[in-house]
């Protein structure tokens, strides 16, 4: 069994595939903006394979670490072996501020048709919202400055809506300012316009948007159909660009996984 062969179902969990999806974003000499958890393997998995040469961020301060373990946490001394700059939180969100970097991985809880995404509040934010999320971090941020974003998440059909309850981090079309008319971002960032979603991966496929900033289904990860992921959306996903299914990881990347980058099973199960 060669190493470079794809693992067949069974032979891999999600969050590998998860994992191994987001590598397959990152090209060589990135600077890639990463957050803790999944981002972190994926990350490590692209600098071990396909992208040597990309440099990673971390929000609490580190740039092109290169820690001989996983990190537990973006702020994790782990972080800064080897580091060109070892500084603080302002550091590095002024690489951001200058335009250096080239992707983002981020998270979050809802994401509309064109990539808005929140993680703030869900229910009328201006009233009383129905329950308060983790709020915005460094996502809106990290979002709006990046050239592209990654998003991970989990599917379900009620994070996957139609209008989010709140944007914390704009996509592709957003509510012009006063009149709610949705335009493209470029229209209202103007000179500040630097990029906006390039994808978003979850536990059932790949999702990418199209020349007018709405949402398609890209690949399927096996064991689903495009059916079953459309039946996951609130919206009318658009499943008639699928190329095909999403590659599985290969078995060298499964191995890289669990025994080179988290054999202490900090994120991996």
């Amino acid at each position: 069994m060669a190493n470079h062969e794809y693992a067949k179902q069974g032979e891999f969990k999600p969050i590998d595939l998860l994992a191994v999806a987001a590598a397959r974003e990152v090209n060589d000499q990135d600077v890639v903006f990463a957050g803790t958890g999944l981002p972190m393997l994926a990350i490590m998995v692209a600098q071990l394979t396909t992208a040597p040469n990309a440099c990673c961020i971390y929000e609490a301060g580190s740039v092109d670490g290169k820690p001989i373990s996983l990190p537990s946490s973006v702020g994790d001394p782990r972080c800064i072996y080897q580091a060109s700059i070892a500084s603080g939180l302002s550091d590095v969100f002024g690489q951001l501020q200058r335009g250096v970097v080239d992707l983002a991985f981020l998270g979050g809880a809802e994401v509309d048709k064109y990539g808005n995404v929140n993680t703030t509040a869900m229910g009328k934010y201006g009233i009383v919202p129905e329950k308060r999320l983790t709020g915005s971090g460094g996502n809106s941020d990290i979002n709006g400055l990046a050239k592209k974003t990654v998003f991970i998440m989990v599917q379900e059909k009620r994070r996957f809506k139609e209008r989010v309850d709140y944007i914390t981090s704009p996509g592709w079309k957003i509510p012009k300012w006063p009149s709610g008319e949705m335009v493209h971002k470029k229209e209202v960032y103007n000179n500040a316009y630097r990029g906006g979603p390039e994808a978003v991966i979850t536990n059932m496929g790949v999702f990418r948007f199209d020349e007018n900033g709405e949402m398609y289904l890209d690949t399927v990860h096996p064991g689903y159909t495009p059916e079953d992921v459309k039946e996951s959306c609130s919206f009318d996903l658009n499943i008639s660009r699928v190329s095909g299914e999403t590659l599985p990881p290969t078995y060298k990347e499964i191995e890289l996984l669990y025994n080179t980058i988290d054999p202490e099973g900090i994120f991996l199960p």
